[in-house]
């Protein structure tokens, strides 16, 4: 049997992170993958604009009007891999290449999950961020950072020298 094959975690935060390739937000993608006890994906989202509103016709800003931003329009990816699921969410845990804002945190509490795994937390210390991790505290939603995945390339059955796997 093979000895080097990745865990549950390295595979669906790969899907995550996969997942958020498909964003179209210049600045930020995110991804979301939500699995059940029986580590079937049950969900899958990436952060944009909700279905049928056009990437073209709407602002990718960050910056001005509050109406000529990004911020009224886009849905973020636990957002939509809620609701995108393809059945109830009790219990599931929910992989996120971003640790998921205030808002977010009420959708992923509401759902039923109750575990959050993220890449990143690059918005830690910020009132959104304090907001969300209080409240699933409070409603005892687990959240772990996982290490930074690290990604190699075998050719044939060798792994090149300067590519050192964890």
């Amino acid at each position: 049997m093979r000895q080097d094959y990745i865990s549950w975690d390295q595979y669906f935060m790969g899907i995550s992170l996969m997942s958020a390739m498909r964003s179209k937000d210049p600045n930020t993608q995110v991804g979301a993958c939500i699995v059940s006890a029986e580590h079937k994906i049950v969900g899958i989202g990436y952060n944009g604009f909700p279905r049928g509103v056009s990437d073209l016709d709407f602002p990718w800003q960050r910056e001005g009007e509050f109406l000529e931003t990004k911020y009224p329009y886009v849905v973020h990816a636990e957002q939509n891999a809620i609701l995108n699921s393809t059945g109830s969410l009790n219990g599931c845990r929910i992989y996120v290449s971003l640790f998921p804002c205030h808002e977010c945190a009420k959708n992923i509490i509401q759902s039923g999950i109750k575990e959050v795994i993220y890449a990143s937390d690059k918005y830690a210390g910020t009132d959104s961020i304090r907001a969300s991790k209080k409240m699933l505290d409070a409603s005892k939603v687990v959240y772990r950072q996982m290490p930074a995945m690290q990604l190699r390339v075998e050719i044939g059955n060798e792994i090149p020298e300067n590519d050192h796997a964890e």
